[in-house]
C-alpha cells in the first residue's frame, strides 16, 4: 500500500483547516448552548452566530442581515431557486439556467416544472461558456429568476457572471450565482458580481461539511423552504449548527484572505498538470483553456473509462475523480461533457485533477509519472 495519499480531489471536498477546527472546538465542547435560549450559554451561542454573519458579510461585501446559514450548498441552491420561484408566482413562472449546472440547480428546476414552472436551459460553447446575449434574449416578462454558476465543478470553466448580472439587473430579473465551486480559489464580491443571490458551501474551502450559506440582496423576497422556528431571520427554521457556522465563517475569511498567496501556487500546479497530461496520446483538455479555476485540470482520454483510471490511480495512492456517473450498473457520460458536444468515445474517459493548497510540486510530478502508464494499461485491457 502507498505510504500516503496524494489528494487531488479538492473540487469534491477539502480537508478541514486546523485553524477552523480551533475556532469550532469551543462550540463542540464547553459552549454548547442553544442560540434560542436566553441564559448565558444560549447568549454566547447567539453572539457567535452574529459574529459569523458579520465575518461573512465583510468578506463578500454585503450586510450581515443578507446572509443565511443553511445545511449545505445544495440547500442554498434550493432555497434560492424555490424561494424566489414561489415568492414570485404572481409575476411569472419562467426560470433560466444553463445545461451544465450542478444537479442541485438542475434537479430543483425539474422539480418546479412539476408545479407549473417552465425552465429555459441555455446551451454552452465547446469550452463550457454560456453567451450572456443568450441570457438576455431568453428573458421574458414571465422570467422570475436567472441562475448561472460562477465556475463549473467538473471542467472548471469560469462563466461571465458579471455581464450576465448586468443584463439581469437592467431587466429587473433576480440573478442567482452558484459560487460553491469558486469560493476556494476565486474572489467573492457580491457587488462586483452583480449577484442578487449567491450560494456557498463551507466544505469546498477547508471548512466543515454540513454548512452552507446563501446571500440574498436586501429587497429580494424569498419564501423559506423549512418551516418551524424563526431562526436565521425567518429564512431557515431549525436549531443552528453553531460550531459549523463558526467554522464556515472562519474558513471563508481565511481562504479569501490567502488568495494572493495560494492562487499562484494552485495555478502553477494546474498548468504543470495540463502541460504534461496533454502529452499522453489521444488526450484532450476539457473546459476553457484560460477562463478556468486556478486549481482545475480536467481531461478526457479517448477509448477508456474514467472509473478504471480512478481505480488504478487509487491503487497507487492518488485520489482523483471523473466526470462520469455510475447509474444503475451502467456508466453514463456526464451531462456537462454531453453539453460540450463530446462524443461517447471521449466523454466516458474523463479525469478531473484538482490540487489544493497543501499539495506540492513533488505530488504533481508523482502523478505525472504514473498517469501515462495507467492510461495505457486501461486502454490495452479495454476497460
Amino acid at each position: 500500500m502507498p505510504e500516503r495519499t496524494i489528494y487531488l480531489d479538492h473540487a469534491a471536498t477539502t480537508p478541514l483547516d486546523s485553524r477552523v477546527l480551533d475556532a469550532m472546538l469551543p462550540y463542540l465542547t464547553t459552549e454548547y448552548g442553544n442560540a434560542s435560549s436566553i441564559y448565558t450559554l444560549g447568549r454566547h451561542a447567539m453572539q457567535a452566530i452574529d459574529r459569523a454573519h458579520e465575518q461573512v458579510a465583510e468578506v463578500i461585501h454585503c450586510r450581515p442581515t443578507e446572509i443565511t446559514f443553511v445545511g449545505c450548498g445544495s440547500e442554498s441552491d434550493n432555497l434560492a431557486i424555490k424561494g424566489i420561484a414561489y415568492a414570485s408566482q404572481k409575476k411569472g413562472n419562467h426560470l433560466i439556467t444553463t445545461q451544465i449546472e450542478h444537479h442541485a440547480v438542475l434537479h430543483t428546476c425539474h422539480y418546479l416544472e412539476r408545479f407549473g414552472f417552465n425552465t429555459t436551459y441555455l446551451p454552452v460553447d465547446a469550452y463550457g461558456r454560456v453567451d450572456p446575449d443568450d441570457v438576455g434574449r431568453a428573458i421574458t416578462d414571465q422570467t422570475v429568476l436567472v441562475s448561472v454558476m460562477y465556475a463549473n465543478n467538473e471542467i472548471g470553466t469560469v462563466e461571465p457572471v458579471q455581464e450576465i448580472g448586468r443584463i439581469c439587473r437592467a431587466k429587473k430579473v433576480p440573478f442567482h450565482i452558484d459560487a460553491v465551486q469558486a469560493a476556494g480559489s476565486m474572489p467573492i464580491d457580491v457587488a462586483a458580481l452583480n449577484a442578487d443571490l449567491l450560494s456557498l458551501s463551507a466544505h469546498k474551502f477547508y471548512g466543515p461539511k454540513g454548512v452552507g450559506m446563501l446571500y440574498t440582496r436586501q429587497g429580494v423576497r424569498i419564501l423559506p423552504q423549512l418551516q418551524g422556528g424563526s431562526q436565521e431571520r425567518g429564512r431557515r427554521a431549525g436549531t443552528e449548527n453553531v460550531a459549523g457556522i463558526v467554522g464556515a465563517a472562519t474558513a471563508l475569511r481565511l481562504v479569501q484572505e490567502e488568495l494572493p498567496q495560494v492562487t499562484p501556487h494552485l495555478r502553477a500546479l494546474r498548468d504543470r498538470l495540463i502541460e504534461a497530461v496533454l502529452t499522453i496520446p489521444r488526450s484532450r483538455l476539457t473546459g476553457h483553456p484560460n477562463e478556468r479555476l486556478p486549481n482545475n485540470a480536467s481531461f478526457c482520454f479517448e477509448g477508456v473509462e474514467g472509473e478504471s483510471i480512478l481505480l488504478s490511480l487509487d491503487l497507487l495512492g492518488i485520489a482523483a475523480s471523473s466526470g462520469s456517473a455510475c447509474t444503475s450498473g451502467s456508466v453514463d457520460p456526464s451531462h456537462v461533457l454531453v453539453a460540450l458536444g463530446l462524443p461517447p468515445e471521449w466523454s466516458h474517459g474523463s479525469l478531473r485533477l484538482t490540487p489544493g493548497k497543501e499539495n506540492s510540486e513533488g505530488d504533481i510530478e508523482t502523478v505525472i509519472a504514473a498517469l501515462p502508464g495507467v492510461v495505457e494499461k486501461v486502454r490495452n485491457l479495454g476497460l
